[in-house]
């Protein structure tokens, strides 16, 4: 039932209740448990409907600035708010679905100034108690006004790794999540100033955003669940498998896949580490990651991939041995000196707002270098490392990429590789490439590598909804704990194996840097790792010999030897 009465929305369906009044959701309740989840009063915090533009401006569509709201029963099933003020006008529709009970709230918002880069709904009011349970990072339980989270933004699906929120009470809560599979780019925003019980859920238009004038079109479903979050995640999950038949992917994994049970990161070329890690765990259980095997330096020079000799004895040794060994390659990345370059330049990722080329440079220690506006100095400065970032939805890119792979693995014999980056796409001034986004692209190159040669085993670096169907492994990154960095409060955020828990069954994860446990520093992240449903991961210490790092082992490397072999 959804009914208008006294210009407000009342929803009823055979697990909640809820109302609506001037596009705030100002009451939840759940009528498997009685408990109440939202309780709010108008005006809240923060404005109900919002638009917000290219540059980052956000400007509230509603009763201020003389504003007005309608509302309109239009079914016994559906309601529409019209919202209009000085600054735009937009709608939101209310409406139920009958067969899973859950409320539907698509917003939509437009102006006559251009630049409009999404529309954003937001809820406040949310019980002080919940926490929030959300795919940041592999996963996290968190309280809404934690330090780590409040005042945050996460753009889908680089760091808002899957469309959903959970709000976790102590023996229940409720959910909020979209049903898109048409690869709109949307963000989640946590807490506002002065608002820190809020979320904002943003529907993005794709770029280029110069003449844009609308946002909308996604629609969120909230519904209310008994037990811990699993129960919901586990529903987004059965829709995920059906919605993208990944029965099927499931039916690719190789038999080896299973039986993997530690990993190994930034392994160098060392036939020794072979022969003592496998008088310590069966090779046959251990992937190992690869990086300095060819005969360009690492990061250079991409998409070249030669195998060095040194490379080609490892991986041989390896074979024999049982290891199943995935040399990195890159999934987007070409260095503007490649050849390869000229082909696809054209296409190169230009972020949505600043227009700029999207890429990296490694100078000093540090990314904190653009990349060069010049043509001409794109191909100087070689000590910067410099490299760019090609949008996967191109044919023609997937082609070259795909060739130099096969080229690669057909003469070392192997049925595995790495292909880095895979988490890097984002809503681009240049988004629609074939009519495709880079995130939709990224899904398409994924499953061209894998089909390369007899079927590869394909890993990448960090993890998401989309990737997750065609990666067998990857790199799980630590929360905001980059490279040899760990944020304050890193424990926190274990102990919530969320994309483990929804993605397991096609793809697990490994850990990424600094894992050696030679520290009090790295035995913090390998204990988050483990308790995020990361495989044991190793990487050995600078400066000390891997093989005696492996015949000695510490604590921390004794407990994944175990685990190993358990």
């Amino acid at each position: 039932m959804v009914k208008v009465k006294d210009n407000q929305i009342f929803v009823e369906t055979a697990t909640l209740e809820a109302k609506i009044e001037k596009g705030y959701l100002i009451y939840l309740k759940s009528k498997i448990t009685g408990e109440e989840f939202i309780n709010v009063h108008v005006p809240s915090c923060v404005p109900a409907l919002e638009l917000v533009y290219n540059n980052n401006e956000a400007f509230g569509i509603g009763e201020m600035k003389f504003g007005s709201t309608e509302v309109f029963q239009l079914s016994d099933r559906l309601a529409e708010i019209r919202l209009s003020n000085w600054d735009g006008d937009g709608v939101i529709t209310v409406s139920e679905d009958p067969e899973t009970h859950d409320l539907l709230i698509k917003p939509s918002a437009y102006s006559s100034r251009p630049g409009v880069k999404s529309c954003r709904w937001n809820i406040s009011g949310l019980r002080p108690d919940l926490q929030l349970v959300a795919p940041f990072f592999q996963g996290v339980k968190l309280d809404l006004n934690d330090p780590l989270i409040r005042n945050t933004h996460w753009e889908w699906p680089v760091m808002w790794e899957a469309g959903f929120a959970i709000l976790q009470g102590e023996k229940s809560g409720f959910w909020v999540h979209c049903r898109d599979t048409q690869y709109r780019y949307k963000a989640l925003t946590v807490g506002r100033d002065g608002c820190t019980n809020s979320l904002g859920f943003e529907t993005e238009a794709y770029g280029p955003l110069d003449n844009n004038l609308a946002a909308g079109g996604i629609e969120w479903r909230i519904n209310v669940y008994k037990g811990d979050w699993e129960v919901p995640a586990s529903i987004y999950r059965d829709w995920l498998w059906e919605a993208y038949d990944l029965k099927k992917q499931e039916d690719k994994r190789k038999d080896w896949f299973y039986d993997i049970k530690m990993a190994i990161s930034w392994c160098p070329t060392d036939i020794r580490i072979l022969e003592s890690l496998s008088r310590k765990v069966d090779p046959r259980k251990v992937i190992i990651h690869l990086p300095h095997w060819r005969t360009d330096k690492y990061d250079t020079n991409y998409p070249t991939y030669i195998p060095n000799k040194e490379a080609i004895a490892f991986i041989e040794r390896g074979k024999e041995l049982g290891y199943h060994i995935m040399p990195h390659c890159n999934s987007m990345e070409v260095d503007p000196l490649n050849p390869a370059y000229d082909y696809v330049k054209d296409f190169q990722f230009r972020d949505v707002s600043t227009k700029r080329i999207r890429g990296w440079t490694w100078y000093e220690g540090k990314w904190d270098l653009e990349i060069p506006n010049s043509n001409a100095q794109l191909t100087k400065h070689r000590d910067k490392f410099l490299i760019i970032k090609i949008h996967p939805g191109l044919s023609m890119w997937r082609h070259i990429l795909g060739e130099r792979i096969f080229k690669a693995v057909s003469e070392l014999d192997i049925d595995t590789i790495f292909i880095d980056i895979t988490l890097n796409t984002f809503n681009l001034h240049n988004c629609l490439v074939e009519n495709t986004t880079p995130t939709e692209g990224i899904k398409l190159l994924i499953d061209h590598v894998s089909s390369l040669s007899k079927g590869l085993a394909v890993g990448g670096e960090g993890l998401n909804e989309i990737t997750m169907q065609g990666l067998s492994f990857a790199q799980a990154h630590l929360f905001k704990s980059w490279q040899n960095n760990n944020i304050e409060g890193l424990e926190r955020t274990g102990g919530c194996p969320l994309n483990s828990f929804m993605y397991g069954r096609l793809c697990k994860l490994i850990g990424y840097s600094y894992l050696s446990g030679e520290t009090e520093f790295e035995e913090i992240r390998m204990k988050v790792d483990e308790s995020r449903g990361v495989l044991p991961t190793l990487t050995f210490p600078r400066g000390k010999d891997p093989v005696e790092f492996i015949e000695h082992p510490n604590k921390m490397v004794k407990i994944i030897f175990e685990k190993a072999n358990s």
